[in-house]
């Protein structure tokens, strides 16, 4: 008795209702409990009602009373709202407001259910924007976003983080939550201060990690429908300790959802794990689960744009770029890919047009005012935040014919891009590593930071798209582009829209790699063989396929970026630069390399067919024959006239970014019509490898070709890599300390 319960984010009152029938409250005091003492809030008028019916049900069945007893605890509001500004809701409904203002001056003690994961639009051309909660988010950007080291603190706002972060609050210095929410924040990279603040608010956390995250660990999930992983969270507040203990448990790899419900279901509480709890001691990077090897730290750093004081390889690096309307940017076709932004360059004028005739300026809009106010036909435009401040600052748009370049849109697959500072939502720092067409450089990409995958990189000499690799390819350049004889660095993208008569070829380009981590490296190989910038650029590459640093340091490589280590000597230096150096070669290079000896299962191209060249080679989808986990992966079906066989299956063992270089070619060549983008819009943009192939290539059987090459490559790969394995990192190669 006087335990304030409250459920923030009901739903159909699951939690509640299965709170009352369980014996979790003596029945001779549950009427007072559910009269007084249990609470839930919902903001959807239907789940609203059904919760009350159901809750008020479950309370009648449990009492065994006919006398019909109004469940008053229930209130239809915005949780979150609640402390942000008046709840429009509580202004139309008397009652409710009553509700919400008792409830407010309650002092709860118990927070349970499952917030919500995910809220907002699902596509940009959505007229449904996030709601915003400015008080609720500048306490996370005060404590979680704080402490953190990410860059990109964007997922610290999630709705199921913004909820642990209105409840911690909410229960004050004494109380408990329990929380049914995704798994991400336990390990997340950009949640590392969240960890932090919540060992230091909570004296014991329990966490009962469920798993089922179908990327990471492919066990069977215990929500039907749903693939990411998730776990249920004990946090407990008691001011009598301050100590954090922190406790964890992770459900075994179950393959059948029922299991696992059932196996969760024996266990009844947390005490039902007895002395299976696993305590957690975090680490100085506020890890609780796969922490990091220290020894990573003593490590140069590739780059670092967050310290200016510790010496780093790279000057400068950047993400790829992100468009956020590929179909519209990105087009195997240049044909293709201009008329398509022609045409949505004179849709955005004509929307601008409308909105300077009919919009009343000097009055402050909103984005859903713009939102509401254009048209959000997917099939003409591909709106996003900065398209739509343009249009609420008057700023017209127009296309520069220039911008239309190559890029490196996934590994092993080239196409055409638009490459724009007010068409690509990011371009990041590549404007000043690819300032124009023909720019010439090298980047390594790799993974970003918080990937699920293991860890790869690639080299490439084009533009790399930010999706190239899982969370956002951090690309490390050799060469930067500047022009020193502006007083004000500018680049192309900053003269676009304006009249001028500067020089696109008028850049300097100089060494990306920094001239004190050059000399360190130098100092370090003694007075033989001096070394140049391009041996340490690809003595980098060569470290990071090293077998031995990426299966050790693993942990680190998913949480930081690279660290390389100095060489124990100048010959394992010269040795490394030297397989780095072939590596990239194969990889930036793959079009010119020799083709794999393909065996055809029914013949090749006959030209006294009468089919033509370019029905004959014309691919619209690869595959291998079989089904699911039996497919022949010796064997490739390339259209109704070619299959493959005889196909070396150890190549497919060269993996980039979690594939095959093989089943990267056998996706991207390929046709497809955009028509199932999120939130069931599409923009209906054909993109055709064969036309890539035919008006860029001036070949048809160029996806063959490609294909033929990338094996070759793939097992080139694999023999500089296998030499390479003897490099043990397991005692930690020399520091740069």
């Amino acid at each position: 008795k006087g335990v304030e319960i409250l459920d923030p984010f009901t739903g159909t009152g699951t939690f509640i209702t299965r709170m009352i029938q369980s014996d979790l409250i003596d029945i001779e005091a549950l009427p007072h409990k559910y009269r007084h003492e249990i609470h839930a809030n919902e903001i959807m008028l239907l789940a609203y009602y059904i919760a009350a019916v159901n809750i008020e049900t479950a309370y009648h069945k449990k009492v065994k009373s006919d006398e019909y007893q109004q469940f008053s605890g229930i209130i239809l509001t915005d949780t979150f709202s609640l402390n942000e500004t008046d709840d429009m809701i509580a202004g139309l409904m008397p009652e409710n407001s009553e509700r919400i203002e008792h409830q407010k001056d309650l002092g709860i003690q118990v927070i349970i259910g499952n917030p919500p994961w995910r809220v907002g639009q699902k596509s940009e051309n959505d007229a449904a924007q996030n709601q915003s909660y400015p008080a609720l988010n500048q306490r996370i950007a005060n404590s979680y976003a704080k402490y953190s080291t990410a860059s990109n603190k964007n997922s610290l706002y999630n709705s199921y983080i913004q909820a642990i972060c209105w409840a911690s609050e909410r229960i004050g210095n004494s109380g408990v939550i329990g929380f049914v929410t995704p798994s991400n924040w336990l390990d997340g990279v950009s949640m590392d201060g969240m960890r932090k603040c919540l060992a230091d608010d909570f004296s014991a956390i329990y966490i009962l990690d469920l798993g089922g995250d179908s990327v990471v660990d492919g066990s069977a999930n215990a929500f039907d429908g749903i693939k990411t992983g998730n776990a249920i969270s004990i946090l407990v507040k008691n001011p009598e300790s301050t100590i954090s203990k922190i406790l964890y448990h992770l459900i075994g790899h179950y393959t059948n959802r029922k299991d696992k419900v059932n196996h969760i279901t024996t266990l009844h509480s947390i005490r039902g794990l007895a002395d299976q709890w696993v305590e957690v001691q975090p680490d100085g990077h506020h890890d609780w689960l796969s922490q990091r090897d220290a020894g990573f730290d003593e490590f140069m750093a590739i780059g670092d744009k967050k310290s200016q004081s510790n010496v780093v390889i790279f000057k400068n690096y950047s993400s790829g770029v992100k468009t956020n309307r590929d179909p519209w940017i990105y087009n195997y076709s240049e044909v293709i890919l201009r008329s398509n932004l022609r045409g949505m360059v004179d849709f955005y004028n004509r929307e601008l047009q409308r909105f300077s005739e009919e919009v009343t300026h000097g009055r402050r809009l909103t984005t859903q005012d713009i939102m509401d106010f254009v048209d959000n036909d997917s099939t003409k435009i591909s709106w996003t935040r900065a398209l739509r401040n343009d249009l609420a600052k008057n700023k017209g748009l127009r296309m520069d014919e220039g911008r239309v370049m190559i890029a490196q849109y996934r590994p092993f697959t080239r196409t055409h891009i638009y490459f724009s500072r007010r068409l690509n939502e990011m371009v990041y720092q590549m404007p000043k590593i690819f300032p124009y067409q023909g720019a010439e450089n090298l980047v390594i990409c790799v993974t970003g930071l918080g990937n699920t995958k293991e860890f790869s990189c690639v080299l490439s000499k084009y533009i790399p798209d930010v999706n190239s690799f899982a969370a956002g390819a951090q690309c490390f350049p050799r060469w930067l582009y500047n022009k020193p004889s502006r007083k004000v660095e500018t680049s192309m993208f900053d003269l676009e829209e304006t009249e001028t008569d500067t020089d696109p070829y008028g850049y300097v380009r100089e060494s990306a790699i920094n001239d004190m981590a050059f000399h360190s490296f130098q100092e370090k190989m003694g007075g033989g063989r001096p070394i140049t910038h391009d041996d340490l650029f690809y003595f980098i590459y060569g470290i990071l396929h090293c077998p031995s640093y990426r299966e050790k340091y693993a942990t680190n490589l998913r949480k930081q970026h690279p660290r390389i280590p100095f060489p124990e000597n100048a010959e394992r230096f010269w040795m490394i630069a030297g397989a780095g150096r072939r590596l990239g070669h194969l990889h930036a290079n793959y079009e010119e390399i020799g083709e794999w000896g393909l065996v055809f299962e029914n013949g090749g191209w006959d030209p006294s067919e009468e089919i033509s060249h370019k029905k004959w080679f014309r691919v619209e989808k690869m595959k291998h024959p079989g089904k699911a986990r039996n497919k022949d992966l010796s064997r490739i079906i390339y259209n109704d006239y070619i299959i493959l066989k005889d196909i070396p299956v150890e190549a497919y063992d060269y993996v980039v970014n979690g594939k095959s270089a093989i089943a990267w070619v056998m996706e991207r060549q390929s046709q497809n019509t955009n028509s199932l983008s999120p939130g069931g819009r599409s923009s209906q943009i054909v993109n055709d490898a064969n036309r890539f192939a035919v008006e860029t290539m001036k070949d048809p059987a160029y996806p063959l070709r490609l294909l033929a090459k990338v094996i070759t490559v793939s097992m080139e790969t694999i023999k500089i890599v296998n030499g390479l394995v003897d490099i043990d990192f397991s005692d930690n190669p020399t520091s740069h300390s």
